[in-house]
């Protein structure tokens, strides 16, 4: 990570942008740094990104519950508390919940 000056986020202050997905959608807070974007993303019920994402992510699920399915087919779970972590390329993934979920992404 490359040298920046401390600072803090007040999420609370940043301002939401609407991204619909194949159903339902996505509210992103965004910050960016350099090169490392970080947000804090709400996803609504029913949510189904509308798109397969090959970019590099760490991914930590603050509430909610979100399905992954990765290009292969395999299929991942993940709940509040937990993370997960994806380089650039493979394997393409892609996002869904059902009762909606609210992630802190850093990529």
């Amino acid at each position: 990570m490359m040298a920046l000056p401390m600072s803090i986020t007040d999420w609370s202050q940043v301002s939401p942008s609407k991204h619909p997905g194949e159903t339902g959608f996505a509210l992103w807070k965004t910050q960016t740094f350099g090169d490392i974007r970080v947000r804090m993303v709400e996803y609504s019920p029913g949510y189904t990104a509308d798109h397969w994402c090959s970019k590099g992510h760490v991914i930590l699920c603050l509430t909610g519950m979100l399905d992954i399915v990765l290009g292969d087919g395999k299929q991942l779970g993940l709940k509040p508390g937990q993370s997960y972590h994806v380089g650039d390329g493979d394997p393409p993934h892609r996002s869904s919940t059902a009762t909606g979920a609210k992630l802190f992404i850093v990529d």
